[in-house]
């Protein structure tokens, strides 16, 4: 029997943050090498791939505002130009994330999120599950990513990927998901500024409220929320879902994907349980 995992490469750890639209095609492609190594040595492994829109989709999306939404009025239309380049600019990091993984022997296929999407005040409350499934059933790996979606209050919005998980993850229901980020996990402060922070190894019943007084926004341009944003979603996914376990890890530590892929992590990270 096989067994589903949903793999997330955040957009912190696969471009430039502080840079717009700057690719680290390095670290792309050794995830890429690193999938195709698990994928090879469990053979019963099926996989779901996301990730985040980092410097390319972020920029464009925070320039014009778009996490807030549309204000209809005379300026509507150069927001809904913005909503055009966000979907523009996150497809193209997508496009690359694509190419570098069929580079490395994987069956990647895109599924666009805004193609399908709906959302009410910044909520993802539909979006069509059934293709993912479908390329799932022929051996193939649905790749997602960090999108614009239209919004029935708002106008439009920005979806995450773990938005994006969650709503799959009620249909396909995966055994694990696994966050590679720029960090090991969850802190209570950003390790990346604060050198004594210290890490959550574990989220919970017993410590989430703690953990969700103690987290700050992400390092960099961050529209969907940053690191509370995202725990606040895995940890709602695994409520609901108590087989479900969610890891957070670093993407920047080579091999640690391929571990957490192959469940030999335990121990890495964070674990929301």
């Amino acid at each position: 029997m096989s067994e589903l995992v949903f793999l997330k490469l955040g957009g912190s750890v696969i471009t430039d943050k502080n840079r717009e639209a700057t690719a680290r095609e390095d670290v792309v492609r050794r995830a890429g090498q690193e999938v195709s190594r698990a994928l090879k040595a469990r053979p019963d492994l099926s996989l779901v791939l996301g990730h985040g829109s980092g410097s390319f989709g972020h920029f464009v999306a925070d320039r014009y505002g778009l996490h807030d939404g549309i204000q209809e009025g005379p300026q509507s239309e150069g927001y809904w130009r913005g909503y055009a380049e966000t979907a523009a600019a996150a497809a193209r990091l997508n496009r690359l994330v694509t190419d570098v993984f069929l580079a490395e022997g994987l069956p990647i296929l895109t599924l666009q999120p805004s193609a399908s999407a709906l959302c009410r005040s910044g909520e993802l409350i539909s979006m069509e599950t059934r293709p993912a499934a479908e390329a799932l059933s022929h051996g193939l790996i649905p790749l997602v990513y960090g999108d614009v979606a239209f919004d029935e209050v708002w106008g439009c919005t920005i979806i995450s990927t773990e938005q994006i998980f969650a709503c799959l993850a009620r249909e396909l229901r995966p055994r694990r998901i696994v966050l590679a980020s720029i960090v090991e996990g969850v802190y209570d402060s950003d390790p990346l500024r604060n050198p004594q922070a210290r890490l959550f190894q574990e989220i919970g019943p017993d410590n989430i409220a703690q953990v969700e007084r103690t987290l700050s926004g992400s390092h960099g341009v961050d529209v969907t929320g940053g690191m509370l944003t995202k725990v606040r979603e895995m940890y709602a996914l695994v409520r609901s879902q108590p087989s479900l376990s969610v890891r957070l890890i670093s993407g920047q530590r080579e091999g640690l994907i391929e571990k957490a892929l192959l469940g030999r992590a335990s121990g890495e990270g964070t674990l929301i349980r």
